[in-house]
């Protein structure tokens, strides 16, 4: 049989033929494989196209054989993602904030390709990424490459910082002037991606929205605030900051109802200890960083949760709930 000029892709071409066309509800015959890759320009008998099929299997991708009727029909098992953790990962890009429409569209696509095409639909089936709540800033990706060079060659960051106006404009925090910043890690909350690092002059950890640093570059300067890093658990941090806006830290004990111990795990963790009171309620003491947004979750609990100590947050809780009825009473009169 002559060759084709394509010969020396044949096993290439097959591997693309394989992943692409059959799955576990779908299969190919020998006869549909040769006309596939004569589309490709490759010509192949059946003895070589067997060979080739078991040099697959030793370069990793396993190709099953099964006799149906009078032929073999074949196809790929034990790929590296099953369906459903694919649907995860295309979740998880969906409802990400920090990437936009365009990079979520671009990072679906490939997620496509790690299986055929008939599976591929059935991710496409799930993807509602227009209309979403997405960033704007399209350097995003860079950002984020060159934070973890950064922390990986112990070198401090510059960047501008940007914030939205009310006339929808981008506008410079600290008027244009740069941030230099030791990054030591990334955290990812309530949707968007955090950068924490430690300020050397105030001498703080700090942490900063992802998607509104701009312009980002190496310096020259080592790192610094790793005694600080060495304590702190990121996780932990992440937990305590609500909404990762910050505040002074306080250990605060908490009086909750019986059936709310579920929102107390899934916001602290199931380590968190909850000790009885009486039949009705229990105590939880937790550290978090008091801000708005804290007193805010709080208050959004209703009477089944009231903050017993420091009297100091126990009295800005009182403060703050009293300015959140008025609010609403100033609303419902208008």
């Amino acid at each position: 049989m002559p060759k084709g000029a394509n010969q020396k892709f044949k096993l290439y071409r097959l591997a693309q033929i394989m992943l692409e066309c059959t799955d576990e509800e779908h299969y190919i015959t020998m006869p549909e494989i040769l006309k596939a890759l004569e589309a490709y320009g490759i010509t192949a008998d059946r003895k070589s196209i067997y060979t080739d099929l078991r040099d697959l299997e030793v370069l990793g991708l396993e190709v099953e054989g099964e006799p149906m009727g009078n032929r073999y029909h074949y196809h790929v098992v034990d790929r590296p993602f099953e369906l459903p953790e694919l649907k995860l990962l295309v979740d998880a890009v969906q409802s990400s904030k920090f990437i936009t429409e365009k990079k979520s569209n671009a990072l679906i696509r490939k997620l496509e390709k790690l299986v055929s095409k008939f599976e591929a639909r059935k991710l496409q089936g799930q993807v509602y990424v227009s209309g979403r709540i997405k960033t704007m800033n399209e350097s995003i990706y860079y950002t984020v490459d060159a934070i973890h060079h950064a922390i990986s060659t112990n070198k401090k960051i510059y960047f501008q910082y940007y914030q939205w106006n009310v006339k929808k404009e981008m506008e410079l925090r600290r008027g244009g002037d740069w941030y230099h910043i030791s990054p030591w890690g990334l955290s990812w909350d309530d949707e968007n991606y955090y950068l924490i690092g430690f300020d050397s002059g105030p001498q703080q950890i700090r942490h900063y929205r992802v998607d509104k640093m701009l312009h980002i570059r190496a310096s020259e300067e080592d790192r610094e605030g790793k005694s600080c890093f060495k304590k702190l658990d990121m996780a932990d941090y992440a937990r305590k900051s609500f909404g990762m806006f910050g505040g002074k830290e306080e250990t605060v004990k908490i009086l909750v109802d019986n059936e709310l111990a579920g929102v107390i795990m899934d916001r602290f963790g199931k380590d968190v200890r909850l000790i009885p009171v009486d039949e009705k309620h229990f105590t939880v003491q937790v550290q978090v960083h008091i801000s708005k947004q804290f007193l805010g979750w709080i208050f959004s609990l209703g009477e089944q949760v009231k903050i017993l100590s420091p009297k100091e947050v126990a009295g800005q809780m009182e403060q703050e709930a009293k300015r959140l009825l008025r609010q609403y009473a100033d609303g419902e009169a208008e």
